[in-house]
Order: C-alpha cells, then sequence, then structure tokens
C-alpha cells in the first residue's frame, strides 16, 4: 500500500470539499429539492446523496485500498484508514434555507482523527486541519488564518453552546446541562458544526451534545485538537465513537466535566 503524507490526505480533502460546496450550493433552496425519511426519522435530501456519492468517488479513485464510512452510503472496505463523511451536517437547516450547514470529511487512521475538513459554503468559510498542521479558516477564498481557541480559564467567563435542550434531557443529562448553564457567563444554543468552528476561533469556550455519529464529530476533532482545544464524550472518552460530544477550549475541559458527566462524581 502506498504512504501518503498527512498534507497529501489533508489536501486531498480540501479538493473533495470544493467540489462538494459545488453540489451542495447547487441544490441550497432549490425548489425541486427532494426531501426523504430515513428509517430513524432524520431527514435526508438529493444534495446528501450527491455529495457523498461525489466524495466517495474521489477517494476511490485517489486512495483505492482506504476504507470509507458515510451518513448515506455505509461502510466500505477494512483499512485502518478510514475516510469519514458527513456529506450535509446540518440537513434540517440545509431544506429549511438556514445557512448553518456543511461538508464534514475526516481521515482516522486506526480509529484516531488525523485530518478534518468542515466547509460551510453558504458561510462562505472553510476550516481544515491535519496532525502537527495546525488549524486554519478561509472566508470567502480569501488567504487562510491559523486558529486557535481562547485562553478563557474561569468558567464564570466562558460561552457555552449546548446545541439543544431536548437533546440533553432526552439522554438524561438535563441537571448536568442546567448545572453547566449556571456556571458561565453566557449559553446559547447554536448547533451544528458551527459552535465547534467558533470554539476553534475563540469565539466560544465550551460546547457539547449528544445523539451524535462518528461522522458528525471526526472532522472537527483535528480542527479542535490542532487550534489548542480537547475534545472527548460527555463521559470524558476520547475519540468520535461514544455517542456525544464535549470540546473545550482544554483549559476549561477538567472544570466542565465533573458537572456534566455521571460517571466519576
Amino acid at each position: 500500500m502506498t504512504d501518503y503524507s498527512l498534507s497529501d490526505d489533508l489536501s486531498l480533502a480540501i479538493a473533495l470539499a470544493g467540489d462538494a460546496d459545488h453540489i451542495a450550493l447547487d441544490r441550497y433552496t432549490a425548489l425541486d429539492l427532494v426531501v426523504t425519511t430515513k428509517p430513524d426519522r432524520t431527514p435526508v435530501t438529493d444534495a446528501d446523496q450527491a455529495v457523498e456519492r461525489s466524495i466517495r468517488a474521489g477517494i476511490t479513485a485517489a486512495r483505492p485500498h482506504d476504507s470509507i464510512l458515510g451518513e448515506e452510503y455505509g461502510t466500505e472496505g477494512e483499512s485502518s484508514r478510514q475516510w469519514i463523511i458527513d456529506p450535509i451536517d446540518g440537513t434540517a437547516n440545509f431544506l429549511r434555507g438556514v445557512p448553518i450547514w456543511g461538508t464534514l470529511i475526516a481521515l482516522a487512521i486506526d480509529g484516531v482523527p488525523v485530518v478534518g475538513v468542515v466547509s460551510s459554503p453558504a458561510l462562505g468559510r472553510r476550516w481544515w486541519a491535519a496532525k502537527g498542521h495546525g488549524a486554519w479558516l478561509e472566508v470567502d477564498g480569501e488567504a487562510a488564518t491559523r486558529l486557535s481557541v481562547s485562553g478563557i480559564s474561569d468558567l464564570a467567563d466562558a460561552s457555552l453552546s449546548y446545541n439543544s435542550l431536548q437533546g440533553w434531557d432526552e439522554a438524561g443529562y438535563l441537571d448536568e446541562v442546567i448545572s453547566l448553564t449556571r456556571s458561565v457567563w453566557r449559553s446559547r444554543a447554536i448547533g451544528e458544526m458551527w459552535a465547534y468552528m467558533l470554539l476553534a476561533e475563540g469565539a466560544l469556550d465550551i460546547v457539547g451534545e449528544f445523539d451524535l455519529q462518528p461522522y458528525d464529530m471526526a472532522a472537527i476533532i483535528p480542527i479542535i485538537e490542532e487550534a489548542g482545544g480537547r475534545f472527548t464524550s460527555v463521559e470524558g472518552e476520547d475519540g468520535p465513537w461514544h455517542g456525544s460530544a464535549l470540546a473545550t477550549n482544554g483549559v476549561l475541559h477538567d472544570a466542565v466535566l465533573p458537572i456534566v458527566r455521571k460517571s466519576g462524581k
């Protein structure tokens, strides 16, 4: 099997995101957008499917020995190098004309995400990172700037995005998130991938939510970590495999975990 550098893998992911942007924007707010309901009762559009097919085709052509995990078409291959795709994160926003949505492309090696691209063309923003290469933001095609999380060290000064109270309630963690909101300066339900990217930019300090799949989180993790932050599950487990997310600027993580987690309190 050919050895690829993370820089090469990142360049591929960015190129694939560019193709995805064109496909998704062409269908965004389209009057003939086809929307169906999946067995888990979540919506899927023809844009989700077209974007994932495009990304899969690009990966297969450029990295034929790698495996792929995608939201719409499942798992293909068994390689320890696995590309993880969420073709449109924020489908509900996409189909309602809310611009907070994006394509998430990650590469995980032995289960650890090491490359991540989050592209949100309706916002004119693209974020990316590879392990050891920093995290970066490009706005409206201008020169990329390096990202760094905030230096907020006191919970009383921190900004929190919790995605939705309903999600925490359904997971049985409503008391925990309410306690966290009482401990911070400001709390909002920004939602989707944008909250995590705002954390990487230093605009938010804590982000958390439940009911997540690996493809919701994998691309986000390298960006947050390369910006200096920390990402675990709400119970403190590493990686995108545990169904929930807790991201912080790193400094606050050990203060937040005892408030939100149930194990080891």
